[in-house]
Formats: structure tokens, sequence, C-alpha cells
């Protein structure tokens, strides 16, 4: 009893013209793939190639057209000549395994003899799923506890603030920036505290501010919302209030 062969599309790509001594050119893996395809009775349906982009996003033309014939049901797996061909970021490959290869289709690669539709293949890719969520929780904990030895030093986070910029370390040549005021905005600041004091809405103020003539940080229109986060980042900083 003859069985219907898994349809995949091949994905292909080369970052620079000297890959091509090194055996992974398009050609080559052209060859490849399609030996691959009749020697694993698979039905290869279409070829997505990318040349001269590097594997450092999976935004890339060819890519985006292999996953798409997938999304179109077209095909039922995706095959490449190495996996570096399709992705050298483990967090990619993490991406890619969640959002395609975990239960909705396969994928095979030539060099690295990784087939998912069994079940060593499975797990090869669950243990590289699971080692991509390691390093993003990894990172993201590196990151937060970076951020909070910033600002427990005195340092910035972010932008800088309506009436302010950012200036050198006040004693510490090697400690975190300080924040020096922009009195121009620093007397706006005065100005919307005043309308505020009055009693005014955060439209009214937006209205009266533009009227004015007074700039914003960056030259825009004044918003309720901006006079609003403004005031409450000035009463954060104040220890007083």
């Amino acid at each position: 009893m003859s069985t219907t062969p898994t349809r995949v599309v091949g994905y292909l790509r080369v970052s620079t013209q000297q890959q091509a001594d090194e055996g992974v050119s398009l050609e080559a893996q052209r060859t490849k793939l399609r030996a691959y395809a009749v020697a694993m009775d698979l039905e290869l349906v279409a070829l997505c190639e990318d040349a001269g982009v590097s594997a450092k996003t999976l935004d890339r033309p060819g890519l985006r057209a292999a996953l798409e014939l997938l999304d179109q049901g077209q095909a039922d797996g995706l095959v490449v000549a190495k996996l570096d061909r399709l992705t050298r970021s483990v967090r990619d490959l993490g991406d890619l395994v969640e959002r395609y290869f975990d239960r909705r289709f396969s994928l095979l690669c030539v060099a690295d003899s990784l087939d998912t539709r069994t079940a060593s293949g499975r797990l090869v890719l669950h243990v590289l799923g699971a080692v991509s969520q390691w390093e993003r929780e990894a990172t993201a904990e590196r990151t937060r506890d970076a951020l909070a030895q910033v600002k427990a030093d005195g340092g910035i986070l972010g932008r800088e603030g309506f009436g302010w910029k950012r200036g050198a370390a006040a004693a510490d040549p090697h400690g975190p920036p300080c924040r020096e005021p922009i009195e121009s905005e620093r007397a706006v600041i005065l100005r919307l505290r005043e309308l505020r004091a009055e009693g005014r809405t955060f439209a009214q103020i937006a209205v009266v501010l533009q009227e004015e003539g007074h700039a914003t940080k960056r030259g825009g229109r004044w918003h309720p919302t901006t006079i609003q986060r403004i005031l409450r980042r000035e009463r954060d900083d104040d220890p007083e209030s």
C-alpha cells in the first residue's frame, strides 16, 4: 500500500559569494535538497532562496515566501541543507519551532540528520526549543538586574523627561550620568503648574500651551496625556510630594 509523499518546500540561503567555496552555494544546496527529496520520498513543491542575506534576522524575502507556502497549506514541511541556512540563532530557531514546527509542520535538515517526523527528531527540536526558552529568560534576568543596578547607582533609565537633559557624571568620571535642567522647558513646567493650580483640565492646559507657542520636547502638539505625564513625573521626582 503506497503512502502519499510529504510535501515540502526547500529553503536555501547564502550570505556571501565566498560561501560557494564552502559547499553551501545555492546550486550546491539545490542539488542536495533535490537528491534528499528523492531519497526520502518527499514531494519538493518549491525552492525559496535568499542570496546575499545574513541569518541575523528571520525577516528575509525567501524565508517569508517559504513560510507563507506552509501557512497556505501548499506544503507540510520545510527542508534545508544545513540548519544554519535557516538560522544561526537558537532564539530565532525557538521562535520558528513555536510558530511552525512544534505541531503544525515538519522540519527536515539534510546535513544535521534532523527529521521531526520521527520521535528522535522531535526530541532534538524540543531540546533546542528548551535551550531557546532558557536563553530568553536568562537574557531577561540579566537585563532586569542591570537596570536595577543602574537605578540603585542613581543612573538614568530611558529618555530624559521634559525639562531635563543628560549631563556628565557629577563627581566620579566613571559614575552614572546625571540630569541637568533645560531652563526653557522648566519655565513651561512652571506655567502648566500655574494653570493646573487655577483648576484647568489637562485638555484646557494643552490648548493654552499651544496658543502661547510653547514647544514640546520634540516639536509636536500638546496633548492632555502629555500634560498629565509631565506632572506625574515631576511629582514622582519630588521627594517632598
